[in-house]
């Protein structure tokens, strides 16, 4: 099945929709009021299906691809995320890379839930971003929207990766008092990653902060330390 247009995707992912499994995924992710994903609706498709179904989106135009993440069913963002990672990625020609990357950033609050940012800011921010101007990701740290913060933090598992720490860092330090329990999972996150291949940065982010920053952060920041390590870092 090829699918060029937003209304035959959208149907094709009403067909597959699954009652039970979207109750449980409403749950999942938060989507009582008052809660992180507060309104988010799903047609309970499993994220395998999505990505079989992203595959058959080829001949959707950048421009219909970044509509669909306005639809109110988090499935079909979650679509658009799959093809714009995809093409990114595939992309040989510079200019269409700078353009999906810049509209990503101009669509960014619509990137709107953990898997949402977690699938797609490292795969297109991050080799966009790296070894170049990174001012777009302290103004996203700053911003007052979760998901833009969110997206700011982890687009640097790609530099991580690099084994460049320094904006992880930066950024961190910006985000150490964030407000959202999101955040200091995701915080914790890259300061493990920067952990895992290079333990003494880390140490030393965490002898500056540990007694100051949140216990979530710094339990997901230490959860490969060894017992004893642990225990140092968690008294106060």
């Amino acid at each position: 099945m090829v699918i060029s247009d937003t209304q035959t995707l959208v149907n094709r992912l009403a067909e597959l929709a699954s009652p039970e499994i979207a109750n449980t995924s409403q749950r999942f992710f938060k989507t009582q009021k008052g809660q992180y994903g507060e309104g988010d609706q799903f047609y309970g498709i499993r994220t395998a299906t999505l990505r079989a179904v992203a595959k058959q989106c080829k001949s959707m135009t950048i421009p219909k691809v970044f509509e669909l993440l306005n639809h109110e069913y988090h499935e079909t963002r979650m679509v658009a995320v799959f093809i714009l990672v995809e093409r990114y990625q595939k992309s040989k020609i510079d200019t269409d890379k700078q353009t999906i990357a810049d509209l990503y950033i101009q669509h960014s609050q619509k990137v709107n839930n953990w898997d949402l940012v977690d699938s797609s800011a490292y795969k297109i921010l991050g080799p966009q971003l790296h070894g170049k101007d990174t001012a777009v990701l302290y103004e996203l740290a700053q911003s007052c929207n979760l998901w833009q913060r969110r997206i700011a933090i982890i687009t640097t598992l790609y530099f991580i990766k690099q084994d460049d720490y320094a904006d992880t860092l930066a950024l961190a330090e910006i985000l150490l008092h964030d407000k959202e329990d999101l955040m200091h999972k995701a915080v914790g996150w890259m300061l493990r990653e920067i952990g895992n291949r290079n333990k003494s940065v880390e140490v030393a982010f965490l002898d500056k902060y540990h007694k100051t920053m949140p216990r979530t952060m710094l339990r997901y920041a230490i959860e490969k330390f060894t017992p004893q390590e642990r225990q140092h870092y968690m008294k106060k």
